[in-house]
């Protein structure tokens, strides 16, 4: 199986071509950045493409920056919807399998228990709209050979470029520089690390699972602020974390208010998926945060 990477460079896309090196897996994988593959020039995607072999296409890109998309919906409508479906007919053109990163967002918040895959998609913003209508797009153009894969608050050793670093390292440079962090308590959701996600993506796809939505998660759940204070106590940082409404941070888009995601669709076909509690300690010990513990394995095998 030879797989191509789309956001290659990306907080993602780095840990899937990392996670496919792994002696476990040893999967061939074609490395794809924008300078490679601009998606957005709609035309020009099935030629560009044609110059690659591949069996699978991950599309790792999109226009993730929440608040700025509120302003730019044209813009994130093409990134995350329209430049999505054309991915997925070109894969189609050449029978190759199209895997397409979606989000939690694309729920409204107004549950509180775990949203499963098959629930009513409502989202309350631009970003989280022209995902969901990527998602459509992707299976309407490709459906019988389309994963839509779902996944919520990501952190990975590269960092999201388009956001400048991730939550974890955020928190601990304003935990170290002023010795407060105030985060908010009101909004719950799956922390995620990227490599367990690119884990069991990679293992979805070995263990040829049907075509269809799947959500790609850390088991748990946690409010902003438990994650932070998690972080803080993990990493050993003399600081206070303190909750606060997110009404006392407003901010340009409107956020949901509760979108854990329930992954045991997927842990019945790659097996259990790590605790978010585990995933954060494994990745604070690969960025040297923290002493590696000699007796814990984490994360998906």
């Amino acid at each position: 199986m030879i797989v191509a990477v789309l956001g290659a460079n990306g907080q993602l896309g780095s840990d899937i071509i990392r996670a496919a090196a792994a002696p476990d897996r040893r999967i061939e994988t074609v490395a794809l950045c924008r300078k490679d593959l601009d998606a957005c020039d709609l035309v020009s995607v099935p030629t560009i493409l044609s110059k690659y072999r591949f069996d699978v296409l991950i599309n790792c890109t999109g226009y993730h920056k929440t608040d700025e998309v509120e302003g730019r919906a044209t813009e994130a409508f093409r990134i995350n919807a329209h430049a999505v479906g054309a991915l997925a007919k070109a894969c189609k053109a050449r029978g190759a399998r199209f895997v397409h990163i979606s989000t939690d967002y694309v729920f409204d918040g107004e549950t509180r228990r775990p949203y499963i895959e098959m629930d009513q998609a409502t989202p309350l913003n631009v970003y989280g709209a022209s995902k969901l209508l990527g998602e459509k797009l992707a299976q309407r153009e490709h459906g019988d050979r389309t994963l839509i894969v779902r996944v919520a608050s990501l952190f990975g050793v590269a960092g999201s470029s388009g956001k400048g670093g991730n939550f974890v390292e955020t928190i601990l440079k304003k935990g170290r520089e002023s010795g407060e962090v105030r985060v908010v308590n009101d909004i719950t959701m799956s922390p995620t690390s990227t490599l367990d996600a690119a884990r069991v993506i990679l293992d979805l796809l070995r263990k040829d699972a049907k075509n269809g939505i799947y959500h790609v998660v850390n088991s748990g759940a946690a409010t902003w602020f438990e994650f932070a204070r998690r972080i803080i106590e993990e990493a050993g940082v003399a600081a206070k974390v303190t909750p606060m409404t997110s009404g006392e941070y407003p901010t340009a888009a409107i956020r949901p208010g509760y979108t854990v995601l329930d992954n045991r669709k997927t842990a019945q076909i790659v097996g259990e998926i790590a605790d978010w509690r585990d995933a954060l300690r494994q990745y604070l010990e690969e960025k040297g945060h923290v002493r590696p513990a000699q007796s814990c394995v984490l994360g998906q095998g």
